[in-house]
């Protein structure tokens, strides 16, 4: 039989994450006001889409370049924007003090509060399904949070890793285009949504990357190579999200976004950045597990969505 004083021991040797570092709580009221900017950003950017897509009367194949210009004139867009501009700096601040894998997911809380402004906007009433569907979104993400502030560590990344990272990044970017090519006439809410946040995945993590190498005082080429990546991966981001709004609901878009986007990031912390190697076999499971649930949601929502189930099509939101 073990004894307990050392069963004890081990136990509180793996509980590593918050209580090793106390700076880490300081993430977490970082992240959340991050999604409150998030949400009030994407409700007004879906806003200035509607309008401009309206006024063109282009709606299918993704905006346009005119479309895209023409979202610079909208003041709604630019406030979402502005907003979304703040949500950054948030979760760039959190990152600065706290491991990727329990920022990123925090960003969950953005659905709950968008769906309730895009409930406002549009008078729909979120259905049961939808609710369910929400409920799992943030339900898997808090599950992951929970695990991941106990056993989230922190590495110095190598430059194998750097590597590994942008040689993905590069052949995700390359897989998403040539489907947009093929599919962009056709293409539903669902295929933006996803290239959007399996890209912005990339885009976290390298800013993760940037600034730790940065407060290191290791700021030469590579890194800088690191933060050109990031810029595209922004950029190429930036107008999926925006096709994403045309064609799909604020909060279904969120929804995608606050789920995938963490998935990803949270899997090159695992799988590249050993950001979890002090985490036990239990807490690999439960990470797994959660990320499931939330994915069942997002997908959920994509059938049991109001605004898609309404009348066979969603009705026209106030825009301004």
């Amino acid at each position: 039989m073990i004894p307990l004083d050392v069963s004890l021991s081990d136990g509180i040797d793996q509980l590593v994450g918050v209580f090793r570092d106390p700076r880490i709580l300081l993430g977490i009221p970082l992240a959340l006001l991050g999604a409150v900017f998030m949400s009030f950003g994407a409700q007004y950017q879906h806003r200035g889409v509607q309008k401009v897509e309206r006024l063109s009367g282009k709606t299918t194949g993704g905006l346009s370049r005119q479309q895209l210009t023409s979202l610079l004139t909208r003041p709604s867009w630019v406030a979402g924007t502005l907003m979304l501009g703040l949500a950054i700096v948030c979760q760039l601040a959190a990152l600065s003090v706290a491991p990727l894998i329990l920022v990123q997911p925090l960003g969950a809380i953005a659905l709950v509060l968008t769906t309730v402004l895009n409930a406002r906007v549009t008078r729909h009433k979120p259905t049961r399904q939808s609710l369910i569907a929400i409920g799992a979104c943030v339900g898997g993400i808090f599950i992951f949070v929970t695990i991941a502030a106990f056993f989230a560590t922190e590495h110095v990344v190598t430059e194998r890793e750097l590597w590994i990272i942008l040689g993905i990044l590069a052949v995700v970017v390359i897989v998403f285009g040539v489907f947009w090519v093929l599919v962009r006439r056709k293409a539903q809410a669902l295929f933006y949504i996803m290239a959007a946040g399996v890209i912005y995945g990339f885009v976290a993590t390298l800013a993760k990357v940037v600034i730790s190498r940065a407060q290191a005082g290791n700021f030469e080429w590579l890194t800088l190579l690191c933060l050109v990546a990031l810029l595209a991966a922004v950029a190429v981001g930036a107008y999926f999200v925006q096709t994403a709004y045309s064609v799909g609901p604020p909060d279904l878009v969120i929804a995608g976004l606050t789920v995938i986007d963490p998935i990803v990031a949270v899997l090159i912390g695992l799988l590249v950045l050993g950001e979890a190697s002090t985490a036990p076999a239990w807490a690999l499971v439960g990470f797994v597990i959660a990320g499931a649930i939330a994915t069942w949601g997002v997908i959920q929502l994509t059938k049991h969505h109001p605004q898609v189930t309404a009348d066979g099509k969603p009705k026209q939101p106030r825009v301004h």
